[in-house]
């Protein structure tokens, strides 16, 4: 009996991180957090990977309880107070805002200095050589994706497929090693200039070849093989061959 991927993705940083990169995709206040809007979107992302069978750590699902908790609170209905008690009125939003206010000042510090090592190791000397051409050439961009860009995607996927229940029943095949589906991505990939839509590399509704490609065209992303690109936010994405 075939065993299911057990996977787990580097790009998560924690519940906040997903929750800052929520609050910073569709442009929220963070000092006036849209509970309702946050939860249903931060739900899609857990249920995204749980049709996966991917590990979804403790943490997030806590995240997910005190997420819907909140949405609770803030839909009963405000009990009448007089005036002289409210300036003890505390917002139920508060603790979850501050905590979001420290990880976004820590986020932002640790990038700065990220910066600033990625600049100290571009500072040199040496002796003049001769570059062949191809190292002269700049590298291209991956843009700005994250994990949960393209974990966006693949929700959407299965969405406009309506693979809302991937099946396993469709592929009789053994599971297909990443480094294969790799190089399977890549022939396809090879021979589309315009780049190919993401939606077009998952052939069959199979969790095992969904997780599989997943992560197949993340390590070629990490390998600056293929990149990723979208016009707009939550557009669809195309995934581009970076070889010559």
């Amino acid at each position: 009996m075939n065993q299911p991927y057990q996977v787990k993705l580097d790009g998560f940083e924690g519940p906040l991180d997903l929750l800052l990169h929520l609050i910073n995709q569709y442009e929220i206040d963070i000092y006036d957090i849209p509970v309702a809007q946050i939860t249903e979107q931060y739900m899609h992302y857990i249920h995204t990977l749980r049709q996966l069978e991917l590990n979804v750590a403790s943490e997030y699902l806590v995240m997910a309880a005190t997420l819907l908790a909140l949405k609770s609170q803030m839909l009963l209905p405000k009990q009448e107070i007089e005036e002289a008690d409210e300036e003890y009125m505390e917002d139920p939003r508060e603790e979850l805002m501050q905590r979001l206010i420290e990880y976004r000042k820590y986020k932002d510090a640790a990038q700065k200095l990220h910066d600033r090592e990625m600049e100290a190791n571009q500072t040199f000397t040496r002796p003049p050589v001769a570059f062949d051409d191809d190292e002269s050439k700049p590298p291209v961009n991956k843009g700005d994706l994250s994990i949960y860009d393209m974990l966006h995607a693949l929700g959407k996927m299965f969405e406009r497929k309506k693979w809302n229940d991937p099946l396993e029943t469709k592929v009789k095949s053994s599971e297909i090693p990443i480094e294969q589906r790799m190089t399977e991505v890549l022939d396809l990939v090879k021979h589309k200039r315009s780049g190919i839509t993401f939606d077009r590399l998952f052939e069959y509704p199979s969790r095992s070849h969904i997780v599989v490609t997943f992560m197949a065209i993340l390590e070629l992303m990490k390998n600056n093989e293929v990149r990723c690109e979208q016009e707009n936010h939550l557009d669809q994405l195309y995934v581009f061959y970076m070889g010559g």
